[in-house]
């Protein structure tokens, strides 16, 4: 009987690891289905902006920024959407981690264009409350206070780099 219920115990044993095993595998699918998913919204995302940033008539359809801008300035708006959307999605799928997403920003956001984009832009960033995107434009808004208030020409230094997760050695999101 001892024999016949240690029998019964290695199946179950045998089964739950096949099972735990399943799901692991499944976990990873969801995860690569996902990471798959981001980089076609962010494929898509620059399809409609290239759209736009090459027909007028299309780019007054995004513009919603705070202030009025003449096409010049919607068609280096757009672009400076692509670049930071660029960056958040290399974070999103895990490409980048947050520190190396902070320092990539410190560098895009030294270009006046960028800023002036990121404050035409407030408004639309203050309805995704609660959310990671939200969570990172409000580093970003922190950083960029740091930067007009520090006492240095070396932007790179200024900030102080979020604790996050080991670096990975994921593509550079710039090229």
């Amino acid at each position: 009987m001892a024999a016949g219920a240690c029998a019964a115990m290695a199946t179950q044993r045998h089964t739950l690891d096949a099972i735990n095993k399943r799901l692991q595998h499944l976990e990873k699918q969801a995860r690569h289905q996902q990471q798959a998913n981001l980089a076609m919204q962010q494929r898509q995302h620059w399809e409609l902006l290239s759209k736009a940033i090459d027909d007028p008539d299309l780019a007054e359809v995004l513009d919603t920024y705070e202030v009025p801008v003449d096409a010049q300035k919607r068609r280096q708006y757009l672009f400076a959407n692509a670049l930071y959307t660029n960056l958040l999605c290399y974070h999103r799928i895990g490409n980048v981690t947050r520190d190396e997403f902070f320092k990539y920003a410190r560098g895009i956001f030294q270009n006046p264009i960028v800023r002036d984009y990121w404050d035409a832009t407030r408004q639309q960033r203050a309805s995704i409350k609660g959310t990671e995107e939200a969570e990172l434009g409000r580093l970003i808004d922190d950083l960029l206070v740091q930067l007009d208030e520090a006492d240095t020409d070396e932007w790179w230094v200024v900030g102080d780099p979020p604790v996050g997760p080991e670096p990975t050695s994921g593509p550079d999101p710039h090229g």
